[in-house]
């Protein structure tokens, strides 16, 4: 979609289909700055991913698919836009066009619902886990699958919507441009795009975090009935490893349930000014771009960018060992942990030198050590007492 507000942009007085340069200007820097954060972020994670020593996971499965959503945002939505910010119009063809508004969109679908698939992922972990033994990779699978297959097909309305043709009748300036039947086009079209990319997974997405919460309420209550000899108490949350205790929840599980919280709130956070704008621009009848382009609709539209680039961080930090598999991608990185397993060592065994001679000494001090007390002669040490003790 990238901006929406391409089939209204306002004129101004001195060039009826001209720019402000200098929030152009903005723009293109903070474009930049989110496709390389963006692309750099996820690629970390997809390395890490790819080089862990650990066993790979449902939530590694759910990641390493987020991250490549996040990748067609960062190359198909996000650096797109900015190379129409720096060229001002679409130079190409008219299938290229229809493509790169295709793929806009479908980044963007992928992203959202492949997050809704995590959480839901999460919300089957806790509060059906019996069903978590039952072909849970395979299940995975297909709702990674699913998501890609959907976000594909539901996109596929941009290739009759947006063109190669003139933003005006008669202008003779061509651009990447969506026509609508007015006046509900326009209406129709962000509300569909609202709907379908923020509205609905976010009720999804709040319904299951509701139901969640409820679980690990429950669970909490039930662990603090049991008592100390149940073993309860031993590992936190953690519970016994069997069947009949599976309304226990791990640390582990916990741990992921934040992880998703914490990349659900960024999207929200990022998309709502977005979509709040989008759907004011259509349904205000006295909403003007004119005054508004430079702050609400650019601003907005610049904070959705950045969430692409907010995930893999996200990743880092809840799944600390991602980090440490990554910086072995990296010889530096063996040489500096070599070098520092060296001095280590070399500093260890100084250590165990040092007290091996201090406690080989004799108590009284003397030159000898307890290794020549024990090699002393056996006569010395079971001679007879003298007479009279």
């Amino acid at each position: 979609m990238g901006h929406p507000s391409n089939t209204s942009h306002s004129v101004n007085s001195s060039d009826p289909f001209g720019r402000d340069e200098e929030v152009a200007k903005i723009e293109i820097a903070v474009l930049s700055v989110t496709f390389a954060v963006a692309v750099i972020g996820n690629c970390s994670v997809l390395v890490a991913i790819h080089n862990t020593k650990k066993k790979t996971s449902r939530m590694h499965l759910f990641i390493k698919h987020l991250s490549l959503a996040d990748l067609v945002v960062a190359f198909f939505q996000v650096l797109p836009q900015l190379c129409w910010e720096i060229t001002f119009r679409f130079y190409g063809p008219d299938f290229l066009c229809r493509i790169v508004k295709h793929l806009q969109v479908m980044g963007m679908f992928a992203s959202t619902y492949m997050m809704v698939m995590m959480t839901l992922d999460r919300y089957i972990a806790i509060c059906h886990p019996l069903k978590t033994l039952q072909q849970s990779t395979r299940r995975s699978r297909i709702m990674i699958g699913g998501t890609w297959i959907s976000s594909l097909v539901l996109s596929t309305p941009q290739y009759f919507i947006f063109s190669l043709s003139e933003i005006q009748n008669g202008s003779e300036v061509l651009d990447c441009w969506g026509h609508f039947i007015q006046p509900w086009g326009p209406r129709a079209y962000i509300t569909w795009i609202t709907a379908g990319i923020f509205l609905v997974p976010v009720i999804i997405l709040m319904t299951c975090y509701g139901f969640i919460c409820h679980s690990i309420r429950m669970n909490i209550r039930y662990k603090t009935k049991k008592t100390p000899s149940d073993g309860a108490h031993k590992n936190g949350l953690i519970g016994k490893n069997s069947v009949s205790s599976v309304t226990t929840i791990s640390r582990a599980k916990l741990r992921t349930v934040k992880m998703t919280f914490v990349i659900v709130l960024a999207y929200i956070i990022c998309w709502a000014p977005f979509f709040t704008v989008q759907m004011w621009s259509v349904w205000d009848e006295n909403f003007s771009w004119a005054d508004s382009e430079n702050t609400a609709v650019t601003l907005s539209a610049l904070l959705a960018s950045l969430n692409s680039c907010c995930n893999p961080w996200i990743y880092m930090v809840f799944s600390g060992h991602l980090l440490h598999d990554f910086t072995h991608c990296f010889p530096c990185s063996h040489q500096i942990q070599q070098s520092f397993r060296k001095e280590d060592s070399d500093s260890s065994f100084r250590r165990n030198t040092l007290l091996t001679k201090i406690t080989n000494r004799s108590p009284t001090c003397s030159s000898g050590t307890w290794k020549d007390l024990d090699q002393s002669p056996k006569s010395d040490r079971s001679a007879p007492a003298p007479a009279g003790t």
